[in-house]
């Protein structure tokens, strides 16, 4: 089958991007943090790392508000360049809210049934087969519950998991669900503590929240057609939100609609994934560069780093000792 990566990418210091945020900031909601859009230049260990480890990919995806890297070979076969206006509604224009974007993504021109999301902030560390993000046509994931908590540090992001529970419970009956399709819940390669909780969850008739992977999300484009069919009024009035807001959904809708239809092969996804939060030492985490330690990791600024520049130079040195060579998508 056809697979396409598709990522959302954004240059936080573009002073046009800037000045255009500024004239709408009024709008912004609490979660409209530096971390949101900070670059950390980081961009073309993406490409060598799909490059590298993902060769088969037939179509790479970006999303951008405009701007692009000096090093990036727009005219690369491989290569599609998707601003914000050739696919998200005018009226929508402009944006500063990532959400929005994962709503819209099956809008892409030329995007194949089968696609990968990817952040920013997500990399492939070793080499990797199409059959680890589809089998048999349908996505590789995880089905486990997990409650929703009200967290200080980000509590627009509580919103959202909270929202998209609220929209999964009009459409789908949690113990059905269950009934219907039992080693989506309990498979048996699953990590002990989420099938714990799969269990647990059930003394609940309702949905109180799911475990939302922080890695690279495989999609069917139908799974988004189908929320759009059922909840179009929704997300239409989700995203008017121009900043991140706590009226907001997020991917993990759709992602989470497409699990609860059965429409995936349970595997154990947390076993591939790192997911770090960025500090000023980050040991662990260039541990796992170098050494190749998982499949791929998601690199989260939460904020903490006050000071980027000694950062960055570790996870480019970092980076370098796995990937030293030039991408085909680099000029």
């Amino acid at each position: 089958m056809d697979i396409d990566f598709v990522l959302t990418w954004v240059d936080g210091s573009d002073p046009v991007w800037r000045e255009e945020k500024r004239k709408y900031q009024s709008d912004a909601s609490c979660d409209d943090g530096e971390e949101r859009y900070r670059d950390w230049d980081m961009l073309q260990f993406w490409f060598r790392g799909v490059e590298t480890f993902a060769p088969w990919v037939r179509k790479v995806h970006l999303i951008t508000y405009g701007h692009l890297p000096k090093w990036l070979d727009t005219n690369h076969p491989k290569l599609h360049i998707v601003r914000h206006e050739d696919f998200l509604p005018k009226e929508l224009l402009p944006v500063f809210n990532s959400t929005v974007l994962e709503e819209y993504l099956h809008r892409i021109e030329g995007l194949a049934e089968h696609f990968v999301y990817f952040n920013d902030d997500m990399f492939l560390l070793r080499p990797i087969k199409e059959e680890v993000f589809f089998q048999r046509g349908l996505p590789c994931d995880m089905m486990a519950f997990q409650p929703v908590v009200a967290n200080p540090r980000s509590i627009v992001t509580s919103y959202l998991y909270l929202n998209n529970a609220a929209v999964l419970a009009r459409n789908f009956d949690k113990r059905e669900c269950v009934r219907r399709h039992p080693g989506h819940f309990y498979h048996p390669g699953y990590p002990l503590l989420y099938l714990l909780y799969n269990v647990m969850e059930l003394t609940f008739p309702l949905f109180t929240g799911f475990y939302t992977v922080h890695g690279p999300s495989p999609f069917l484009k139908q799974t988004f057609l189908d929320v759009w069919k059922c909840e179009g009024r929704e997300l239409e009035t989700a995203a008017h939100s121009r900043f991140r807001s706590k009226n907001d959904v997020s991917q993990y809708l759709f992602r989470e609609w497409q699990k609860l239809s059965g429409n995936f092969v349970p595997k154990n996804v947390h076993r591939k994934l790192g997911y770090f939060e960025l500090d000023m030492q980050n040991k662990r985490l260039l541990a796992t560069i170098v050494g190749q330690k998982k499949k791929w990791i998601c690199i989260n600024d939460t904020g903490k780093v006050t000071d980027i520049e000694p950062v960055k130079e570790q996870l480019r040195s970092a980076f370098l000792r796995i990937l030293p060579n030039r991408s085909s998508f680099e000029k």
